[in-house]
């Protein structure tokens, strides 16, 4: 911006040098003194401007610092990011058949209003695509004050292989009712033990497992694990590992599932072994924001 004011005084001192030439011959010595005082004019008013470009230099200064910052936060969108599901799927922490060839990782905490609408989104499409796509859950509690009890009786409903029940449970009689009334207990862990009852769970294993070290352990993995993708919000999705962040309309789920399952069907990779071989194995073990090259 100092190179700007500087430009724009010599640029304007040539103009009135040739605008004075003319009257140099007619004016003699006047003119000289005529010039003199212009050219103080319009130093002044380069320093009257200058601080004013000065100013304006900063504010573009930190505009683009953000932005750079914002970049450097944004997943690349060419990266398929090898988000590691097996303790999920090992304690059943899933919806849909094991092999299907299409993983969908949700991170997700029953709190947010978003997961809420993506879980019905979810549930239409692993029934829509009839064993091709299944859902991966991991906790991310960004509500730990309301929703934590339920992410712990998650975990302890899985133990008692009844997690995609409790799950949706959780949603109806749990959520819908705590978002309407904007009522914490309805996520409460006297309201969550209810509805474990109401899906068939034993209650008080459900307790004891909720207060176990293995399922608060479980949830900090989850959370660890999610960590090195920088998810910091929910909903979080990888479709076979693609980022997606926030909930999508159905219609943009489909076209995403559909190109993951041609790149499936080009591979020659058995379905069910395409996320571990194809994206656990090539996929990238950590975050690549859209401003980091791409690893050779």
């Amino acid at each position: 911006m100092k190179t700007l004011s500087s430009l724009f005084l010599a640029a304007s001192l040539v103009a009135a040098c040739q605008n004075d030439s003319k009257l140099d011959s007619s004016k003699g010595s006047g003119a000289s003194g005529d010039l003199e005082a212009r050219v103080k004019k319009l130093e002044a008013d380069a320093a009257k401007h200058a601080e004013a470009l000065d100013f304006l230099e900063k504010v573009y200064g930190q505009q683009k610092q953000q932005q750079e910052q914002q970049e450097r936060e944004e997943p690349a969108p060419d990266a398929i990011f090898a988000v590691d599901v097996a303790q999920d799927l090992k304690a059943g922490l899933i919806e849909g058949p094991a092999g299907a060839p299409v993983t969908i990782v949700e991170a997700f905490d029953f709190a947010c209003p978003y997961c809420r609408q993506v879980s019905t989104t979810l549930e239409s499409l692993v029934k829509s695509y009839n064993g091709k796509v299944r859902v991966v859950y991991k906790n991310m509690v960004v509500h730990p004050q309301v929703a934590t009890a339920a992410h712990l009786a998650s975990c302890a409903a899985a133990k008692q292989g009844k997690y995609p029940a409790f799950n949706k449970a959780v949603w109806e009689k749990g959520f819908d009712p705590y978002a309407a009334a904007r009522d914490p207990s309805k996520l409460g862990e006297d309201n969550i033990i209810a509805i474990a009852k109401d899906v068939g769970l034993d209650t008080d294993k459900l307790k004891t497992d909720m207060k176990s070290d293995e399922c608060k352990n479980f949830l900090e993995t989850d959370r660890k694990e999610l960590d090195k993708f920088h998810v910091n919000s929910t909903p979080t999705l990888f479709v076979n590992g693609t980022h997606v962040g926030g909930a999508l309309p159905e219609a943009a789920f489909k076209q995403m599932i559909d190109e993951k399952l041609k790149l499936v069907e080009q591979s020659g990779v058995p379905a069910a072994e395409y996320y571990d071989k194809e994206v656990m194995g090539k996929g990238e073990k950590q975050f690549r924001s859209k401003k980091d090259p791409k690893p050779s």
